[in-house]
């Protein structure tokens, strides 16, 4: 059940995130929208893990390493600019 919880709430947070980025909220390269498309996504593979679907869990796993990435980057180009 609580796998259920977290998969819920890891879609939830990836939809929330698409749709604020549909209605111009968020920037696709808002460290904002890329954190709640990381932890939504690594929430829902938890949730395909427990579930034993692998092919979802390469899924969301791929999809939050893209997000993790491009933080990663964002911060490093931020640090650039700074010094």
């Amino acid at each position: 059940m609580s796998s259920l919880i977290i998969g819920s709430a890891g879609v939830g947070l990836l939809l929330l995130a698409f749709a604020l980025n549909l209605v111009r909220k968020l920037s696709h390269s808002s460290p904002v929208y890329l954190v709640m498309n990381a932890v939504g996504a690594l929430m829902a593979a938890w949730y395909a893990y427990d579930g034993g679907a692998a092919p979802f869990v390469v899924l969301e796993l791929t999809w939050a390493l893209a997000a993790g990435v491009r933080l990663v980057l964002l911060a490093k180009n931020k640090a650039l600019r700074i010094s």
